[in-house]
């Protein structure tokens, strides 16, 4: 059986690079990937402020997210509560120390993501963001 086609989401900052902290990630690549094809950049996600992950899981009513309809997200790092969330919702949340979004997906497609930085919870703080 081949691999499924996937949706696969990178957080990006400014610069175009992966971003350091997906929950506060406003900008997201999305790449589409079918099976045994190079990754395609089909859309790229631009998020109000209050619509970062960090703020839309902690909200009264944390329903249907855009990131909610991809398969893998990746960023520099995450929490644990974003990691958690997400995983609610069937999308798996990974961190790398690659600093090209195609890059990272690429090595995730070849199981060789490189790990991602420790996340820096009180660097990050807000509400609802330390575990219950």
């Amino acid at each position: 059986m081949s691999d499924p086609r996937r949706l696969i989401a990178v957080a990006i900052d400014r610069q175009g690079q992966v971003a350091g902290h997906a929950g506060r990630a406003h900008r997201w690549r999305v790449f589409d990937v079918w099976p045994g094809e190079a990754p395609d950049g089909a859309y790229t996600l631009e998020l109000d402020e209050h619509a970062c992950l960090h703020e839309w899981h902690v909200c009264a009513q944390p329903e249907r997210h855009p990131l909610h309809a991809v398969d893998v997200a990746i960023a520099g790092s995450a929490g644990d509560g974003v990691t958690r969330r997400l995983g609610e919702r069937g999308v798996i949340l990974l961190t790398t120390g690659e600093s090209d979004p195609e890059r990272a997906v690429k090595a995730f497609l070849a199981d060789a993501l490189p790990p991602g930085q420790p996340h820096d919870e009180h660097a990050c703080g807000g509400e609802g963001h330390h575990p219950a």
